[in-house]
């Protein structure tokens, strides 16, 4: 029940903490107004002068396994259907050991940019990887991170009309099998849970209607939520129209996804009708904007989707298609493809993004313990220092962030404790990291 003051940073991203927080048994206590003390004795202060103070980045959506194949010259310069097949049969090579190894590094780097909670949407499952979303909980409990583990699946393979090839799909009972466990054992929907679960079918052209509609059903009886990539490209839109004489967020109707429960990845290519029924139905939208535009998916038109009454959020998607794991970062490139998509400097601030990155993205994942600097939410925090040359004049530190481009966090805390210090991750030994997990990516070439 120790008492710490991260005392007098020199900005924070939220209203009423100007001379710093208090965080007392994994929460934050109070705030502290310019010029203030804490109300109560405390029993550790932190000097914060230094520091700009976020709420920790939430991340939701990401593959982490693909950290094994980035800028692989067989997908490099592709579009999403066309980089898919090049890859789908050397992601079937995955194993437990180089599988372990790729969530590893993903996490450590997604804490390194300021990230506390992360969603992986893991979907592929080729014989020995049945335990990847144990391997996955393993790892995020070892390094303290939160996480959304969202159970993936793929039914429908190159035979039955699908896109992926049959070695990595599984059938629908196996999966829902899987799934019933996998929450049994790390669902945890409590306040200030470290591991939740989520039910994900991957696509719309890789998961059958029947497996969509059932996972809906689970994900009810469990309260869990539900999440899948949608609305990603005009391939998809007309993999829909050929195979189930409907457009995307029609499908999602009729398979009864159409609800809060619902997160979805991209979001991309909605018409301005299709934008109102998700928003009427708070159906949440990953924005992506790396992978968007690394793959030359589109523009997500978030300003819409927003306006809707959609929660919007912010993820990096795939380390193959992005080609990093870092939620700062695409905070800087939603910035810019908002800008460019809407035409207008001021439609999206560096604010704005921060709060894609926070707040929206907890709203996403069913989170109202996460995402914002208030008395009674959890003390996930993100601390980053100007130092570098790239902010030397600048002047607004919150805005230096998103538009100088900082990268690396200097010290990040999951649940009042201490995950990263003075950029370094505690207990990971970064340079055998990069040796184990390089060598195992070379089995991947």
């Amino acid at each position: 029940m120790s008492r710490l003051f991260l005392k007098e940073p020199l900005a924070l991203l939220g209203e009423g903490g100007e001379g710093g927080l208090v965080v007392e048994n994994g929460v934050i206590a109070e705030l502290v107004p310019a010029g203030g003390a804490p109300m109560a004795p405390v029993d550790e202060t932190f000097d914060a002068s230094r520091h700009v103070v976020l709420p920790g980045l939430v991340n939701t959506h990401h593959h982490f396994y693909q950290t094994l194949t980035r800028a692989h010259p067989q997908a490099i310069d592709k579009e999403l259907f066309p980089w898919l097949k090049s890859l789908y049969p050397i992601w079937a090579r995955l194993d437990p050991d180089s599988f372990r190894l790729s969530v590893r590094l993903a996490l450590t780097e997604l804490l390194l940019s300021g990230c506390t909670t992360a969603a992986d949407h893991h979907y592929l499952f080729p014989r020995g990887l049945e335990s990847a979303l144990d391997i996955e909980a393993e790892e995020a409990g070892a390094l303290g991170i939160r996480a959304t583990l969202t159970r993936g699946s793929m039914n429908l393979s190159v035979k039955d009309g699908g896109l992926p090839p049959d070695s990595v799909v599984q059938d629908e009972d196996e999966i829902l099998a899987d799934c019933e466990r996998v929450i049994a054992r790390w669902h945890d929907p409590s306040e200030g849970a470290m591991i939740r679960v989520a039910l994900a079918p991957c696509s719309p052209f890789s998961a059958t209607k029947g497996l969509m509609a059932k996972s809906a059903a689970l994900a009810a009886r469990h309260d869990c939520r539900l999440h899948t990539h949608l609305g990603e490209t005009e391939d998809e839109n007309r993999f829909c129209e050929a195979t189930f004489r409907c457009r995307p967020v029609d499908y999602l109707e009729e398979v009864g996804w159409l609800g809060d429960r619902t997160w979805l990845a991209h979001g991309i290519h909605f018409t301005a009708e299709e934008c109102a029924r998700l928003g009427r139905h708070r159906v949440g939208i990953c924005h992506c904007p790396t992978s968007n535009a690394v793959l030359a998916s589109g523009f997500c038109p978030v300003d819409a989707l927003q306006a809707a009454g959609s929660p919007v959020g912010l993820g990096v998607d795939g380390s193959a298609s992005n080609d990093a794991s870092n939620l700062m970062e695409a905070a800087r490139h939603a910035l810019m493809l908002g800008r460019l998509r809407t035409g207008s400097a001021g439609a999206v601030t560096e604010r704005d993004v921060l709060r894609l990155a926070t707040e929206g993205s907890a709203a996403c994942l069913g989170r109202d313990d996460l995402g914002r600097i208030a008395p009674g939410l959890q003390a996930d925090l993100a601390l980053f220092t100007l130092d570098e040359l790239r902010f030397s004049g600048a002047h607004d530190p919150i805005a230096a962030l998103v538009l100088c481009g900082a990268t690396r966090a200097d010290r990040v805390m999951v649940k009042g404790r201490w995950r990263v210090i003075d950029g370094q991750p505690v207990g990971i030994d970064l340079a055998r990291l990069r040796a184990e997990h390089g060598a195992a990516a070379r089995r991947f070439a």
